[in-house]
C-alpha cells in the first residue's frame, strides 16, 4: 500500500510480541547519513521500546546502499543474532545508477533471506528526492526505521513459532 494511504507506525502495534531475548543487527549505509542517521534512531528506539536490550542491538556501517548484503552477511554469519536490519537511502539522480542500485539492493536482500534462516529487513528508502526521504525519516510519513523494527521482532517470532512445529 502507497506510504500516503497508510503510515505503518500508526496501526496498533498492540500484537508485536516481546522482543526482550533477542539480539537484532543493524547495519547502515554512510552514504545519505542524514537519512540513515535517522532511520537508525528510530529502529533503535523501537527495539528498546519493544524490550530488546542495548547491548543485544549490533551496530555496524558501510559505506552504501549497494554495501548493504554483504555488510549483513557478515553480520549473520560472525555474530549471533536473530535478525538483520539493513538501513539505507537511494535518492534517484540524473543517471541510471539509481535503478542499479535498488535492484541490486532488493535483491541482494532478498537473496540473503531465502539463503539465511533468519530474517534480513529491506529498511531502504528508494525515492526520487530528499524531501521524500525526510518524509519517511521521521518526517509527515513516520520513520521507516522504526517500522522495519517491528517487521524484524514480527519475523524473527515467526521463525520461532515455525521452529517449534
Amino acid at each position: 500500500m502507497a506510504t500516503n494511504l497508510q503510515k505503518f507506525s500508526d496501526i496498533k502495534l498492540k500484537g508485536t510480541p516481546s522482543a526482550e531475548d533477542m539480539r537484532i543487527g543493524i547495519v547502515i549505509a554512510e552514504w545519505n547519513k542524514e537519512i540513515t542517521e535517522v532511520l537508525f534512531q528510530g529502529a533503535y528506539d523501537t527495539l528498546l521500546k519493544h524490550g530488546v536490550r542495548e547491548e543485544n542491538i549490533l551496530k555496524k556501517y558501510v559505506p552504501g546502499s549497494f554495501e548493504l548484503t554483504l555488510g549483513a552477511q557478515f553480520m549473520a554469519e560472525y555474530s549471533d543474532v536473530d535478525a538483520v536490519i539493513c538501513l539505507g537511502c537511494v535518492i534517484q539522480g540524473k543517471t541510471p545508477h539509481f535503478t542499479y542500485i535498488c535492484q541490486a539492493v532488493t535483491q541482494g536482500i532478498t537473496d540473503l533471506n531465502l539463503n539465511h534462516n533468519i530474517p534480513f529487513i529491506f529498511g531502504i528508502l528508494t525515492t526520487y528526492n530528499l524531501q521524500q526521504a525526510k518524509d519517511r525519516a521521521g518526517g509527515k510519513y513516520g520513520n521507516k526505521g522504526s517500522e522495519a523494527a517491528i517487521a524484524a521482532i514480527k519475523m524473527v517470532h515467526l521463525n520461532r513459532e515455525m521452529k517449534k512445529m
